[in-house]
């Protein structure tokens, strides 16, 4: 099992993630990592903080001169600014003479409050904040480096920006990434780049915030992965799960997802065609792909598809919203902290870390193995006997 955690808060001296079970001998970059965190810093719309703040790296443990030992993967994210916030955040026994009482609407803060018994939003949204996903993403790019070992590639690219969409059909291929995240929206339709950043550009006079889709494609993925034996194996359910996990994603789709609810059977499926030369996928085609790849919980060889929406952010540069503050009761309007107008592009790059975990972990219940020799060996095994 491929399994991961993660610990840190927002503005806390450093991020951390343990990654287990991945298999010896898989090669590891720190500046391969380093650069999957860049990539999540990209975007149109970011704040400020995206343009001081880096993200300094360290391994410290399950991996030796450049390659994997077997053993988990510890990784930490130092927070450039913690100098700032040291006495606000610091762990020694204390108070803070800042405590936040107007809770954001859309956001974790008067929920988290009332769970854990606090008066103080802060020790909510330190965790809550979307800036624990860079912990993911460093995690995701070990999963990503192991699937390319499986002949297997991730990649997202936007869809939709507020009311900017582009147009369906064209999608980006492994080679595009370059292209994709070259443009300001993370956008592979240059007409509706122009659109979206049009958006941007008209949320952010407005001191608003903006949503939008991204949309995370897998080539080369095996058929097989998941099962329909158990429900929790299935791999559309296990990713579904990891993309609602991420911060502010508030809808999912495989495939077509929602459009098909609305086709005759006759128009919703994808058949099945024969092609010789598909020695991958045991000679097995689909004439499309509007089940994104998926099949009774399963990978079945063709493109996978998904989708996930994200609500536009509820922090705003113009707090306009309406609350209550928790120590008064009074009507006031939300707290604002330094925000972005959106994050929908490296909300992609989130939203390819956690398909590309989950598609690694089913990969390596199906393949196993201790190391990487054995893991390809038996991957290799499996697409011949397919063939």
């Amino acid at each position: 099992m491929l399994r991961y955690l993660t610990a840190g808060e927002s503005h806390g001296p450093a991020l951390t993630v343990v990654v287990e079970g991945l298999p010896a001998g898989l090669e590891v970059r720190v500046e391969a990592i380093a650069g999957e965190l860049a990539r999540r810093r990209l975007g149109y719309g970011r704040g400020p903080r995206m343009r001081f703040e880096r993200d300094e790296i360290e391994l410290l443990g399950g991996v030796r001169h450049g390659r994997t030992l077997g053993s988990p993967v510890a990784i930490v994210i130092r927070n450039t600014e913690w100098p700032k916030w040291q006495e606000e955040m610091s762990p020694e026994p204390g108070t803070t003479e800042r405590p936040l009482r107007q809770p954001r609407p859309g956001h974790a803060d008067l929920v988290g409050m009332q769970k854990y018994g606090f008066d103080d939003a802060r020790d909510v949204l330190e965790r809550a904040s979307a800036r624990e996903t860079a912990a993911r993403v460093a995690a995701g790019a070990l999963a990503k480096a192991l699937l390319r070992e499986l002949g297997v590639e991730v990649l997202s690219h936007v869809v939709r920006m507020g009311g900017a969409a582009a147009p369906g059909g064209a999608r980006p291929a492994p080679a595009d990434l370059e292209r994709v995240d070259a443009s300001p929206v993370r956008c592979f339709d240059p007409g509706a780049e122009e659109a979206m950043v049009a958006e941007v550009k008209a949320a952010a006079k407005d001191g608003d915030s903006l949503g939008g889709v991204v949309e995370v494609l897998g080539y080369g993925v095996p058929p097989g992965l998941g099962s329909h034996v158990h429900h929790d194996r299935r791999i559309d359910g296990r990713l579904a799960q990891a993309l609602m996990s991420i911060q502010a994603i508030k809808a999912v789709e495989i495939g077509d997802g929602f459009a098909v609810a609305g086709l005759r059977g006759s128009d919703a499926h994808d058949e099945i065609l024969w092609d010789p030369d598909r020695d991958a996928t045991g000679g097995y085609v689909r004439a499309s792909d509007r089940a994104g790849g998926i099949e009774g919980g399963m990978t079945t060889g063709s493109l996978l598809v998904c989708r996930a929406a994200m609500k536009p952010l509820a922090t705003l540069n113009r707090p306009v919203l309406r609350t209550v503050d928790v120590a008064t009761k009074e009507a006031t309007v939300s707290f604002k902290e330094r925000t972005d107008v959106t994050a929908v592009p490296a909300a992609g790059v989130v939203a390819e870390t956690m398909v590309a975990l989950v598609v690694a972990g089913e990969a390596m219940r199906k393949f196993g193995g201790d190391s990487m020799a054995e893991l390809t060996r038996n991957h290799r095994a499996y697409i011949q006997s397919l063939a």
